[in-house]
């Protein structure tokens, strides 16, 4: 019986040490040192798609899938953010061939029918070696605009705005109809408007500071059209509470409509301006 437990006692540490050795093995892949960069802009005005900066799943989203991958049968797709100027930055990738979408606040770029037919594919393939540039034309849902420079009085900030349509209703229905998903069109109904108010150089409805933010009546309910009214009229906006003198913050619009890319709304945004309190 002392026999068999010596036996079993040693295939046990045989096995430990074994596995133990197979952990520390050297990685026998290089470190990924090729860069992607890239940027996303209007396909009619050629100007920069603005977006949150953070989390992919509030900004616009980067997917990357490497096509002359062979160890499994499907690459896993890598997603990182885009910056909040419709730019992005990826320095730690491995040399290949990929596929790379971008998904956001625009006009999906890959169409798929309820059946999963790829109807427009607006991805693209690129080899990635050294430091590879792409760039993506894309249609906003919404386009906004400051219509001046934010002003202060007694620590109130108070700016002006414009929202329109970057890309018509007619346009959207014809591109995303034909797809037979039950297409609404409630999904382009303005669905919220904030005036963003943050601390540091990055507001956006995630980064806000509630105290000072400004949401406008009309939106925050699915469904609802009451904001189209306002579509291309000057707004004003003022924050409801004044800030303390000798501060620095950083203001922006943004507005979403109704259409939800897996299960987030996202946020079409004006450029980030610097206000300095007197």
């Amino acid at each position: 019986m002392k026999k068999i437990d010596y036996i079993l006692l040693f295939g046990f540490f045989f096995a430990a040490s074994f596995t133990s050795c197979a952990l520390f093995e050297a990685d026998n892949y290089p470190e990924p040192a090729e860069t992607l960069k890239g940027s996303i802009v209007d396909a009619t005005t050629g100007e920069p798609v603005y977006t949150d900066q953070g989390e992919a799943s509030n900004s616009v989203r980067i997917r990357m899938r490497e096509l002359s991958w062979t160890a499994t049968e499907v690459a896993t797709p890598f997603d990182f953010a885009c910056l909040q100027d419709g730019t992005f930055q990826n320095t730690k990738v491995f040399k290949g061939t990929y596929n790379i979408r971008v998904d956001g606040p625009f006009v999906p770029l890959v169409r798929q029918n309820n059946n999963g037919d790829v109807i427009f594919d607006g991805s693209q393939n690129v080899e990635i070696k050294g430091t590879t540039e792409v760039k993506f034309q894309v249609q906003p849902f919404l386009k906004v605009e400051w219509a001046g420079t934010p002003t202060v009085s007694n620590g109130y900030i108070t700016a002006q705005f414009k929202i329109t349509r970057a890309v018509s209703r007619d346009a959207v229905r014809s591109l995303i109809e034909p797809l037979n998903i039950g297409y609404n069109d409630n999904w382009l109904n303005v669905r919220h408007v904030r005036f963003c108010v943050y601390h540091t150089p990055y507001p956006g409805y995630p980064q806000s500071d509630s105290k000072y933010a400004v949401n406008l009546p009309g939106t925050g309910t699915y469904g609802g059209n009451e904001f189209e009214a306002q579509l291309g009229q000057t707004i004003t906006v003022t924050t409801p509470a004044a800030y303390p003198s000798g501060r620095t913050v950083f203001v922006r619009v943004g507005a979403s409509v109704n259409y939800v890319l897996e299960g987030q709304y996202r946020y079409n945004y004006n450029e980030v301006l610097k206000v300095t309190i007197p």
